[in-house]
């Protein structure tokens, strides 16, 4: 997997290790899946929980998913991050959720994706330079 940043102005590219992933061509390991989200443990994970969410249609983006997408998508795919949350028992200690997007924000796949983390204390949002 490349480790540049990601354009999030590009057009969706079908070829991005998650699309990969949802077309069973890269292994991975699914903790949750339904008709609008696949769920599954992130391979580096920085957390005792570290689980990728990402919706099942092709979106670059949280800017792009959110201008695109149906309505019935954008809800459902939220809803199943509270389902992943909930199934894997985090609502009561709390976790942390992550969307990258762009260069900046440190975005390197190219595919809408949340980091569900949890099973410990995360500390601050963000250290100061």
């Amino acid at each position: 997997m490349s480790l540049t940043p990601v354009d999030p102005t590009k057009p969706y590219d079908p070829e991005n290790i998650f699309a990969k992933i949802l077309r069973g061509e890269i292994p991975s390991t699914k903790v949750y899946e339904d008709e609008w989200a696949y769920a599954f443990n992130d391979i580096a994970p920085v957390a005792p929980i570290h689980v990728l969410v990402i919706p099942k249609n092709g979106y670059v983006s949280w800017d792009d998913f959110s201008e695109k997408a149906p309505a019935e998508e954008i809800a459902g795919f939220i809803r199943a991050v509270g389902k992943v949350a909930r199934q894997l028992g985090l609502v009561e200690e709390g976790y942390r959720l992550i969307n990258n997007i762009g260069p900046n924000g440190g975005q390197i796949v190219p595919h809408i994706h949340v980091h569900l983390m949890g099973g410990r204390v995360m500390g601050p949002m963000l250290t100061p330079e």
